[in-house]
């Protein structure tokens, strides 16, 4: 269902969250990932909360990409969509000057409605419009594509196009949530819209009003590592962006050396924050000088509890949907209640398993689970480490794993990482069944983390700056075994919530203490558990619920952001 923004009271003040990806839905191919489907479920909440705000994102009609297993290697197909099914066509268009030419961007309308009767609109920009020259109508097709030029065009448009189009379309704007670095040029924009003429300032220096354009912008930094913050020469940039603003203000804002979105960020906004209280300690140690809050990532809780989990609930805890840190009281719940919900959801995955022609798995033996992008620092090779010693805790306390995840298409490493998979499952064909599920996204994330028995995340500490999959298991009553790094740092309680991979303090690569430690906790704790004391399992299982999910919910994460940020 579709609306007008006639439905909206677009003149109210809104705050716009700019994201270059919000994952919309499984049909709606608008994401890559965890930071997408943050910000689908950060645009769920607040149509659950009645927040008064608007998204702005990427049509990006080409989608991600839809992911085939081909012999063990990832092979990249489109995933084209059809916006007119999904959203409406606005009448506005607005100008962005791109280097010499005029690209015109122009917008649709999808609306996410919460279960309250609340509904925020989501503009995706479009640049597939009859005024531009060809070669500028695909700026908006493929997420994260193309070399840098194409990457700082999107991010022109994203940035510059968005906040013009929300202009044109009349909303009036209080606040500019930057979701990540890509949205950044946003705050060039404000910064020419609030310029003074060289004459009326006096004086040079005083020509643009910095404070201004901070007062108003609030910046989400989610990359831990320096690489990962987008970066593009002065060269490209210069030849792009024009006379935006002068050169020296640039690089007096953005580095000196190269445009630094990241950097950008940081100069003009005046709240910052890290994703985790751990991220926001590395950020701060990555930027000295800046002021980085910590408000912790949260999942939308009627999104990602499973069907059977849902009803468990609404029978127990009405309203937890709403008041999600109603589910502290999950413990009420009775453990053979708790435990049916979850055999229903672990039926549906092994269901869905079989029906795209994978293993016949056994429902009886615990299932592991771990998707994640596949990239190196995700350490999805971690749990391979010892393919013997796997053979050896599997014959005392049988187990089965079940695996899923994309590689970025230029991520060579990545990319092999999956192919290396593929090969130790075939090595451990007969002592551990390992199966990969294809083309990982929201609809098999949903099966995954309800449907598994343990959530297992490795990352390279300290590189997972949140990690919003484990909080879904944890609301679907599955317990984590993770590298305590994230989220996880103020979410495990050892036994109680699930397990901890390797210590707090440890630091760098550590592959071989912290696969010991994993194939230690499994030994020696997790599958005993499991196979000789059922009521512990459910105790566990319901500490995932009271602790974790209770917390790690976007509605918390939201309200949050509103008395922190947005009502500064």
């Amino acid at each position: 269902m579709t609306y007008s923004l006639e439905e909206f009271n677009i003149r109210a003040s809104r705050i716009a969250y700019f994201s270059m990806e919000i994952a919309l839905g499984s049909a709606i191919p608008t994401y890559s990932g965890g930071l997408g489907v943050l910000a689908g479920d950060t645009m769920r909440s607040a149509a659950d909360l009645d927040l008064p705000m608007v998204g702005v994102t990427l049509i990006s009609r080409a989608g991600y990409f839809r992911q085939e297993i081909l012999d063990g290697r990832q092979v990249e197909q489109p995933n084209v969509w059809q916006p007119e099914l999904w959203a409406k066509r606005l009448g506005a268009k607005v100008a962005v000057q791109i280097g010499e030419r005029e690209v015109w961007v122009g917008a649709w309308l999808y609306t996410v409605e919460g279960h309250r009767g609340g509904q925020v609109p989501v503009l995706l920009l479009d640049t597939d419009v009859p005024e531009n020259h060809r070669e500028d109508r695909d700026l908006a097709h493929y997420l994260y594509g193309g070399d840098d030029t194409y990457r700082l065009k999107q991010e022109m448009v994203l940035g510059i196009g968005g906040v013009r189009m929300l202009g044109a379309l009349g909303f009036n704007i209080r606040k500019y949530h930057l979701n990540e670095g890509h949205a950044a040029l946003l705050t060039l924009e404000l910064l020419r819209r609030l310029a003074h003429s060289p004459e009326e300032a006096g004086n040079p220096a005083l020509r643009y009003d910095v404070a201004g354009v901070r007062e108003h912008c609030i910046f989400t930094t989610h990359t831990p590592i320096e690489a990962g913050h987008d970066q593009f020469s002065y060269e490209l940039a210069d030849r792009l962006l024009g006379a935006l603003v002068d050169g020296a203000t640039l690089r007096e804002l953005a580095g000196t050396e190269r445009l630094n979105m990241t950097r950008l960020a940081l100069n003009l906004s005046e709240y910052v924050n890290g994703v985790a209280r751990r991220h926001a300690e590395v950020s701060r140690k990555m930027f000295p000088g800046y002021q980085v809050h910590a408000i912790t990532n949260g999942v939308h809780p009627w999104t990602w509890a499973c069907d059977s989990l849902r009803q468990l609930y609404d029978r127990h805890l009405p309203r937890w949907c709403h008041e999600p840190e109603l589910l502290v009281r999950a413990d009420r719940i009775p453990d053979d209640e708790i435990r049916q919900a979850h055999a229903e959801a672990k039926s549906r995955l092994l269901k869905h398993i079989g029906g795209l022609g994978g293993p016949s798995l056994d429902p009886a033996l615990p299932m592991l689970g771990f998707a994640r992008r596949m990239t190196a620092y995700k350490r999805a090779d971690l749990l391979f480490s010892n393919l013997e010693r796997l053979r050896a805790i599997a014959q005392r306390h049988p187990f089965q794993i079940v695996l899923a995840g994309k590689a970025h298409p230029r991520d060579m490493s990545g990319k092999q990482l999956i192919e290396r998979l593929h090969g130790w499952a075939g090595d451990l064909a007969g002592a551990v069944p390992v199966h990969f599920l294809a083309d990982y996204d929201m609809a098999t994330a949903r099966l995954l983390v309800s449907g598994v028995d343990v959530w297992v995340n490795t990352p390279l500490r300290p590189l997972e700056a949140s990690g919003t999959s484990g909080m879904k298991a944890a609301l679907n009553g599955v317990p984590n075994l993770s590298v305590l790094d994230g989220w996880w740092l103020e979410g495990w309680i050892e036994g109680v919530t699930g397990w901890a991979v390797g210590s707090e303090a440890a630091t760098g690569d550590g592959d071989g203490h912290d696969a010991a430690s994993l194939y230690l906790k499994l030994e020696q704790q997790v599958l005993p558990l499991y196979y000789d004391d059922a009521a512990g399992w459910t105790a566990v299982m319901k500490g995932a619920i009271t602790h974790n999910a209770s917390f790690f919910n976007s509605h918390r994460m939201m309200r949050q952001y509103a008395v922190e940020a947005y009502l500064r």
